[in-house]
């Protein structure tokens, strides 16, 4: 349980689609909590579970030795559809852990690639088709493991069109991407938090 006048803490497991323009920070702000993150270019969420890796050793210490309050899982980018075994295998291990840490765990669901880009190409997939099973991954993985759902990707695809929510490479956010991103996992947290209160 969280003391009253301390704040609270979320700690992030992902990658660049977490870290980028610093949207750790962005969400501390939002939020009031205190915001680590555990990231690392390209990472999956196997490796934060991997204590032989430095991420993974990193991330086994924090859940068993510190106090978090809420954990937020990201996957890479197309890891839910491109090894949806690995992903699902991935967040019930991961779920299960934090939630012997006390923790609630809280699924940051990304994008698809930006339409007309040359990442979706080079997939040969199409932008509705990616971000429909992203979506659908993330909801059933959330489901599955009574795990709250931050709807991002949701959010970029009704909003793709009207803001420029991705960086130059069609994968990454942009700022507005990335301030999208932490506010959408902000009102999952603070939501769940008033509801519990």
């Amino acid at each position: 349980m969280e003391n009253p006048g301390e704040p609270y803490r979320i700690l992030m497991l992902g990658n660049s689609l977490t870290f980028a323009n610093d949207m750790p920070r962005m969400l501390a702000l939002l939020t009031g909590a205190q915001v680590v993150h555990h990231t690392r270019g390209g990472a999956r969420l196997s490796e934060q579970l991997n204590p032989k890796t430095r991420l993974g050793a990193q991330t086994q210490a924090a859940l068993s030795q510190e106090h978090w309050d809420y954990v937020v899982l990201q996957e890479m980018s197309h890891g839910p559809i491109s090894s949806p075994e690995r992903f699902f295998a991935s967040v019930k291990q991961l779920c299960t852990q934090i939630r012997a840490a006390g923790a609630v765990p809280v699924l940051y669901a990304t994008w698809a690639y930006q339409k007309g880009s040359s990442k979706l190409a080079a997939k040969g997939w199409d932008y509705d088709e990616m971000a429909h099973n992203l979506a659908e991954a993330y909801r059933t993985a959330a489901k599955e493991n009574q795990a709250l759902l931050a709807e991002v990707g949701l959010q970029f695809y009704q909003l793709a069109d009207t803001c420029n929510l991705y960086a130059a490479d069609g994968g990454h956010p942009s700022e507005a991407g990335s301030r999208l991103a932490a506010a959408t996992i902000a009102v999952v947290i603070q939501t769940h938090k008033e509801n519990k209160s």
